[in-house]
């Protein structure tokens, strides 16, 4: 069994082997219930995409702006404008926001796996719950749209994370070797902002 919160919302999900009696798993859910109130007062609260809001963006805090002008999303100063109906503008800057972490995570991949001589399938970004990338064994790599929200080295070092994948399938020692070689520094200092941060950037996000 396991039991999991997705730290963007909260929601408590349970996960059981085929065949397993539902009130055994109840029960022991409910002998959770002292991490799960824990868990739930360590997420953070949802930000949502909302006129005025502060939004991190490759380490800097702007401010978002519904201004109604052209449908774009633009960088004006410390402000983030979007324009077009000001109904459709949180779905319009996320879609701007995934576009960018595409493009940034796309280069910054290639420029690694560069420099380790491997070769790299395909990248694309999502919002996956737990992870904040994922390399296949065919070398196809996923990342969270959220690392677009992080400071720049805290991106670089997943990206360098995830490239070490396709020289080492596993966590080992020669795998830490490779990242540290691939990124020129030891990313303690980013594992450490990833394990403080995460909840708060996957509760940023909602556009509603």
């Amino acid at each position: 069994m396991r039991l999991a919160i997705d730290p963007r919302d909260g929601q408590i999900s349970l996960t059981l082997p085929r065949r397993q009696p539902l009130k055994p798993a109840l029960d022991w859910v409910e002998s959770k219930r002292a991490w799960i109130e824990a868990a739930l007062a360590r997420t953070a609260p949802a930000r949502p995409f909302i006129d005025g809001a502060i939004l991190p963006l490759r380490g800097e805090d702007l401010t978002l702006s519904w201004d109604g002008g052209p449908r774009s999303v633009r960088r004006d100063g410390a402000l983030l404008r979007v324009g077009g109906p000001v109904d459709l503008a949180p779905g319009r800057l996320l879609r701007w926001l995934r576009a960018e972490a595409l493009s940034e995570l796309e280069g910054e991949t290639r420029r690694f796996a560069a420099r380790a001589g491997v070769t790299i399938g395909r990248v694309r970004v999502g919002d996956a719950r737990s992870r904040w990338g994922s390399c296949s064994s065919e070398g196809d790599i996923a990342y969270s749209w959220r690392l677009i929200l992080a400071p720049p080295a805290v991106l670089e070092a997943t990206v360098a994370h995830e490239v070490a994948h396709r020289l080492h399938m596993n966590h080992g020692p020669d795998f830490h070797a490779a990242v540290v070689t691939l990124l020129g520094r030891e990313p303690a200092a980013e594992r450490d902002w990833l394990r403080r941060h995460g909840a708060g950037l996957h509760a940023i996000g909602r556009a509603d």
